[in-house]
């Protein structure tokens, strides 16, 4: 599938350099990570300077542009453009990953801004350990990687983690891109509604305030523009 970091847009190809930042990454290992992820996504934003564009989540300021600052966890914060914007704006942000690589320019990129005191980056592969704590903002956005990865049993540790009276927000992908040929017919990707099942909410404490697809604009690898479809759920903790 898509990678789980796939926050903003790529950028042009440069040779990696250690970031004077990296002592601020917390590395928790509470059980044993899995290497084959990690050093693939490690691998991957080892490629460029920066992977993404540094812009928050265009669903993620839609859904919580109104939100009264609180504490915010952010699943899969790649190179920190969602956390850094919710810092911005006053949140206190757990941010984690499974590439200390990425947590690592996270972190510069957020001293860069001013808010590298309002965020803490954490190691984790969520498949193996999760953030301690309850947060107002849970955010999930495009928490999707390859090969076997137990996102359903993630997303409901995720709901689990929320406040009451907070949110929970998941923002994925509802199929391939425009340009691609379905290259993996195998790979279901979850409807909104899916996903609200999946999440297995008591009745009675949660309300669903968003479930529904949504068109982007996307370049495609020749520089072109694309149509991607994704989806965005968002409920909130009522107790």
């Amino acid at each position: 599938m898509s990678a789980p970091h796939q926050h903003q847009q790529p950028q042009s190809q440069s040779q990696p350099h250690p970031h004077p930042h990296a002592e601020h990454v917390q590395h928790e290992q509470h059980e044993q990570v899995d290497e084959g992820g990690e050093r693939y996504w490690d691998g991957r934003y080892g490629e460029s300077d920066r992977i993404w564009s540094g812009d928050a989540n265009a669903a993620l300021v839609r859904e919580t542009s109104q939100l009264p600052p609180g504490r915010a966890l952010d699943l899969g914060c790649g190179e920190g453009g969602d956390a850094i914007w919710l810092a911005r704006r006053g949140w206190r942000v757990t941010g984690t990953d499974i590439s200390g690589v990425a947590l690592e320019r996270a972190a510069g990129h957020a001293a860069e801004a001013g808010v590298g005191d309002l965020v803490e980056w954490r190691r984790h592969d969520l498949a193996e350990s999760f953030p301690a704590g309850e947060f107002d903002l849970v955010s999930a956005c495009f928490l999707h990687t390859y090969g076997e990865f137990p996102r359903e049993r993630i997303l409901r540790t995720a709901a689990a983690a929320v406040a009451p009276g907070g949110t929970l927000l998941i923002v994925g992908h509802g199929g391939w891109a425009s340009w691609q040929e379905n290259p993996h017919p195998e790979v279901h990707f979850p409807t909104p509604g899916e996903v609200v099942e999946q999440l297995e909410l008591p009745e009675g404490d949660w309300e669903v305030l968003v479930a529904e697809e949504h068109e982007r604009i996307q370049e495609q690898p020749d520089g072109t523009p694309g149509t991607r479809t994704d989806n965005a759920v968002k409920v909130r903790r009522l107790r």
